[in-house]
C-alpha cells in the first residue's frame, strides 16, 4: 500500500513538473519575442487603444527626471518581482512598452489589471504568452502609475538615443 502511495505521488508530482514546465512552440516563441510588439485582436492600432480603466488622457512632454526617479523606485520595490526591462521573467520585458501601448493603455494596466485581464484583447493576449501568468492589482495611485509610466518612457527614450 505505501509502494502504491509512494508511485502515485511520484506519478503526480511528475506530472505536474512536466506541465509547468513543457516545451511548447508556442511558449518560446513568445519568449524569443518578447520585445516584439504585442498584436492586437483586432486590426486596430495598439497605440490608439486607451485600454479598460480610470485614464482616459495622459498629457506627455519632455520627460521629466524626478518623476522617472520616482517610477524607477516605484518599479524596483514593486514590479521587479515579475518584470525586467529587457527581458521576459513571469510578465513581458517591458523595454519598448511605450513605442508599443498607448500611455493610458499602460496606466490603466498598472491601475486596473484585474479588468483588463478580463477585457482587453492585448492584455488577454500578453497573459497567454505568459503561460497564463496575471499581473497583480498593486493598488498603487494614479500618481504612482504615472511616475511608472515616465520612468518606463525614460528607458525607452535612452535606449532610442544609443
Amino acid at each position: 500500500m505505501k509502494k502504491r502511495l509512494n508511485t502515485l505521488l511520484f506519478l503526480i508530482v511528475g506530472l505536474w513538473f512536466i506541465g509547468c514546465h513543457s516545451s511548447n512552440p508556442a511558449s518560446q516563441q513568445a519568449t524569443e519575442n518578447a520585445t516584439a510588439p504585442a498584436a492586437s485582436a483586432s486590426t486596430a492600432n495598439p497605440l490608439d487603444d486607451k485600454g479598460i480603466g480610470p485614464v482616459q488622457s495622459v498629457q506627455l512632454g519632455a520627460i521629466q527626471p524626478e518623476l522617472a526617479k520616482k517610477g524607477e523606485t516605484i518599479f524596483n520595490e514593486k514590479c521587479t518581482a515579475c518584470h525586467r526591462i529587457d527581458s521576459r521573467y513571469i510578465g513581458p520585458a517591458l523595454k519598448g512598452v511605450t513605442r508599443r501601448q498607448a500611455p493610458e493603455w499602460i496606466m490603466n494596466m498598472i491601475l486596473n489589471p484585474d479588468v483588463m485581464i478580463q477585457q482587453d484583447p492585448i492584455a488577454k493576449q500578453l497573459v497567454g504568452e505568459s503561460n497564463g501568468a496575471v499581473m497583480a492589482n498593486l493598488h498603487l495611485s494614479e500618481d504612482e502609475a504615472r511616475a511608472l509610466l515616465e520612468y518606463l518612457r525614460s528607458v525607452d527614450d535612452s535606449s532610442s538615443s544609443k
